[in-house]
């Protein structure tokens, strides 16, 4: 039974925060002299655990009220001249500023994917985000480099693009997916989990610069001179450095800065350099959950951009995730590594896969991925839900019995499983007429949205969810008629205009006629043999459409 928990501790003291081995000696001592205090603690720890699975679904109506509450509480301490939100340390809050672009909110948003491309917390030279910043400005990052986060950015990058035209965030999007598809893919189509801080037992020692190294690496590159100097000068690099005497790379000058003309030499001569050096460790096992999120970013942004090799390795890994990472009895597992899947596959597994599928679907209309989210959605439903209090557990109902049957609910830094499971089913209802699923997810909402809109900045994928459910939602579908070439091929032009804006209030389908799943395809035809959309509400469509431009006219600039 535990008495004493923490998300982390140092090796050494620092920062207000005990050492672990202190934690290691004020814990057995406590357990040797203080045994009534513990036993009494224990019993409290155990009730605290279990105590979020307890709530009540609240009896308060579920309005857009709570979103604009919401909302402004994230803006009341949104950091206004550093971006993000709050002050030291700062962790990407890819889910707040979703939810801000969802509302319509650009400013804050604006202002913190720029200092956080321009930050040190951004990899200049390779591409990829940073844990998260030890200071308010985004210059100093803890240096391990996750996957998860690295997903959620490039979609926040690529919506970010979508919403209004910055090129600069679409390049940051797809410099992201490079990276993680050049550093962190593995040959069978999964995604390593996290490269560490460390190289060679120093922490940073990887990603940072002396001066004088960098003036000779980018002359022996060919690089002249006066390059040179306006290289070092966008970088913000000095001979005195700006982390213990080395140069973490940044952009001071940030979104007005311009780039030297010989700033794509100069990366490929230092990614060179680094080539050569003692690399990070690799976490390489393949995490369900994480991996689910990066099927997403590659599934969205091969979508928007027209870009085949972020559909192909977002089908790989979602055949990967469907394939390999099952057991013998046919359910998701947690993690893989050397070939075995291990572990009960949780919530999250579960839920980010039925995003992840459904966002697929949506890329490629190749039905296979929308029967597979539905496939998931409904294990999910079977083995998580609670069907007294509403919502879902963390574990299986079948899971090895542990002190405390949880239901997780942050979703900072990444989605709660919770939220991620609203919102995928919200969407799954949009695309079948399915209320069955509607009702799974309003139960989430009804557990956690008054307290999300109290304190948003926890809650943001949920409060995404509530924003989905409270608006206006219009359902696309996409009909091709038979003569012989594939359905999504003749629906490209039609397809391009849906993915191309950020959409956040839409669901797509297509197809050929005669296509029954999803629901939505049902009774649709071409129109005088040509491709036809129809763009409907609660399964009302208007009147067909077959050209891009009378798509886009029905559409708006986003949805």
């Amino acid at each position: 039974m535990p008495f004493y928990g923490g998300t982390y501790f140092p090796p050494e003291p620092r920062q207000g925060m005990p050492g672990f081995r202190q934690v290691l000696e004020a814990t057995a001592e406590g357990y040797s002299a203080q045994r009534e205090q513990i036993d009494a603690r224990a019993d409290r720890v155990r009730a605290t655990l279990g105590a979020v699975a307890q709530m009540e679904a609240g009896k308060e109506p579920l309005t857009s009220e709570l979103l604009d509450r919401a909302v402004s509480g994230l803006l009341a301490d949104a950091d206004s001249a550093n971006g993000g939100f709050g002050g030291a340390p700062k962790f990407p809050p890819a889910s707040s500023l979703e939810l801000l672009l969802a509302r319509g909110h650009t400013e804050h948003v604006a202002r913190t994917l720029d200092a956080m491309m321009h930050g040190g917390i951004y990899d200049q030279v390779g591409g990829g985000f940073h844990r998260y910043a030890v200071d308010s400005i985004w210059l100093v990052p803890h240096f391990e480099k996750m996957l998860y986060d690295n997903a959620l950015l490039a979609r926040t990058y690529l919506h970010g693009w979508q919403v209004t035209g910055a090129e600069r965030w679409r390049r940051i999007s797809c410099e992201t997916l490079d990276w993680t598809l050049r550093e962190m893919h593995g040959s069978e189509g999964g995604f390593y989990s996290a490269l560490d801080a460390d190289s060679g037992g120093e922490e940073g020692r990887y990603y940072v610069w002396e001066e004088q190294e960098l003036r000779r690496l980018l002359a022996d590159a060919g690089i002249g001179h006066e390059s040179v100097e306006r290289v070092l000068g966008y970088w913000g690099v000095s001979p005195v450095g700006n982390f213990e005497g080395r140069n973490i790379l940044h952009v001071p000058a940030g979104a007005t800065a311009e780039a030297p003309p010989e700033l794509g030499d100069a990366r490929l001569a230092l990614r060179g350099e680094r080539d050569e050096r003692v690399r990070p460790g690799l976490d390489d096992k393949r995490i369900c959950s994480w991996n689910a999120l990066m099927v997403s970013a590659l599934a969205d942004a091969g979508g928007a951009l027209g870009r085949d090799d972020y559909l192909d390795a977002a089908c790989g890994c979602a055949g990967f995730l469907l394939g390999s990472m099952r057991g013998p009895d046919g359910r998701l597992r947690r993690s893989w590594k050397d070939g075995e899947a291990r572990l009960n596959g949780y919530l999250e597994d579960h839920a980010y896969l039925v995003e992840a599928l459904l966002q697929l679907y949506g890329s490629t209309l190749e039905q296979r991925w929308f029967d597979a989210a539905r496939e998931i959605a409904q294990a999910m439903i079977e083995r998580f839900a609670d069907p007294e209090r509403g919502g879902f557990f963390t574990t299986a109902h079948d899971h090895e019995q542990l002190i405390a049957r949880r239901k997780d609910l942050g979703d900072h830094p990444i989605p709660a499983g919770n939220a991620s499971a609203a919102l995928g089913l919200l969407r799954l209802t949009a695309l079948t007429g399915d209320r069955s699923y509607e009702q799974h997810a309003v139960g989430v909402l009804r557990l956690f949205a008054h307290a999300a809109a109290r304190h948003p900045d926890a809650f943001g994928h949920l409060l995404q969810a509530l924003d989905f459910h409270l608006s206006p939602v219009r359902e696309v579908a996409l009909v091709a008629p038979r003569n012989g070439r594939s359905g999504a091929e003749r629906l490209a032009s039609l397809a391009a205009v849906v993915r191309g804006a950020y959409r956040p209030h839409l669901v797509l389908a297509g197809g050929e006629e005669g296509t029954e799943s999803p629901e939505l395809m049902r009774e649709r035809t071409a129109v005088e043999g040509r491709p036809a959309a129809y763009v409907c509400e609660n399964f009302a469509c208007r009147q067909p459409v077959t050209e891009a431009d009378q798509l886009e006219a029905e559409l708006g600039g986003g949805s």
